[in-house]
């Protein structure tokens, strides 16, 4: 059995599968199951809840940036112990390399066959991200899962840009793979794993060739990059469904930056276990909540006198003991309290419903559940 990741279930009707990530750093066992979401924690912090409440809805692995936390605080994180113990999380930590923000937030952003030079959105300052220098850093954070440096081009760009990017990913890749061997032994830190990126923009051809350079590097995971940047819906669905069922099926696969649900669903409905996106987050600063039968935006009017649970069916320690009603006025008066509940509830949900999954998938019904959501407005 792989020590890190293993399929212990197979969905009959569909490419769906149940896995088992294991840690064993510093919980042998830990074990934490897939499909599965990762709470976006950008800057050491994932927006509006604490780590313990994190912890108690069950999460057990977040995601922390590369580029953020590059920036802010900078080398001085190795000298309080990394980035886990600094913001006192008691579980895993998966860091991005932050190849998508270079070029997102970058005023100033250059490509060089070395790596990247960006500006920072903070000061304007000058910096250079190379494939060994982002290994370096998600070192001194002590990830226990690492992202290589890719080079992410936007959902508009051409096939001579794509081209581009792929050259540069494919390079620093083998780079990445090489230095990072070289530097867990140094580091004496065998535990630690990476994922190579594959991408390609909406190109079946360029996918397909990122997909057999980069799963030629044996990574420990494959990530897709490049998706959810803005292009038209039916390309991503078209790539998804496309790109799935070519990867290698005994490694994890991360569907980068991708958080709707019915996007979620038709990625796990093809085969990919992990996930992240700002959205369950992001959603309750603007007063949206998930539930069971869709999103709902407690700004309406029409909740304001709404003395039901955000969702009758969830058993978060938000629904409960308030109302909608409650929370509508929190959030119409801007009251710090009403951003925190409705986060609360939403990494709640998100939590439940991948528990849904990983229920159905064990008993072969998940097309039963995909059927149920995928009727709902995202």
């Amino acid at each position: 059995m792989n020590d890190f990741f293993s399929i212990i279930h197979q969905d009959k009707n569909t490419l769906a599968r149940l896995g088992e990530l294991r840690f064993i750093n510093f919980d042998p066992e830990l074990v934490i199951h897939t499909p599965m979401f990762m709470p976006v924690g950008t800057r050491g912090s994932v927006k509006a809840i604490w780590q313990d409440q994190l912890e108690e809805i069950g999460y057990r692995l977040i995601l922390g940036n590369t580029y953020h936390l590059y920036l802010r605080p900078g080398e001085s994180i190795k000298e309080i112990g990394g980035l886990k113990k600094f913001m006192s999380w008691k579980g895993a930590i998966l860091t991005d390399s932050g190849g998508f923000q270079v070029y997102s937030l970058s005023k100033i952003c250059k490509f060089r066959d070395d790596g990247v030079v960006f500006s920072s959105y903070w000061d304007g300052s000058k910096h250079l991200f190379t494939p060994k220098s982002v290994i370096d850093f998600q070192f001194l954070l002590d990830s226990d899962i690492l992202m290589v440096l890719d080079d992410c081009p936007p959902a508009n760009s051409d096939a001579k840009r794509i081209q581009e990017s792929l050259k540069r990913t494919h390079h620093w890749a083998k780079i990445s793979r090489e230095y990072f061997e070289e530097k867990k032994y140094l580091e004496n830190t065998p535990y630690k794993k990476i994922f190579g990126i594959i991408q390609g923009g909406i190109f079946e051809e360029y996918r397909l060739e990122s997909i057999e350079y980069i799963q030629n590097l044996n990574f420990d995971g494959i990530a897709v990059g490049g998706l959810s940047v803005g292009e038209e819906k039916n390309d991503f669905n078209r790539i998804v469904e496309w790109i799935g069922p070519k990867l290698q099926k005994d490694k994890i696969h991360y569907l980068m930056g991708v958080g709707k649900i019915s996007d979620l669903l038709l990625a796990i409905r093809n085969g990919f276990d992990i996930f992240d996106c700002v959205l369950p987050t992001r959603n309750a600063r603007h007063g949206n909540a998930f539930t069971n039968y869709g999103k709902i935006n407690l700004k309406n009017s029409r909740y304001k006198l709404d003395h039901n649970a955000i969702d009758p069916d969830c058993n978060c320690r938000v629904c409960k003991r308030y109302t909608r009603a409650y929370i509508r006025h929190l959030i119409h008066n801007q009251e710090l309290l009403g951003y925190e509940l409705l986060t609360y509830h939403n990494l709640y949900f998100y939590y439940d419903f991948f528990k849904k999954v990983q229920q159905s998938i064990k008993e072969n019904t998940f097309i039963q559940l995909y059927n149920h959501y995928i009727q709902f407005s995202w």
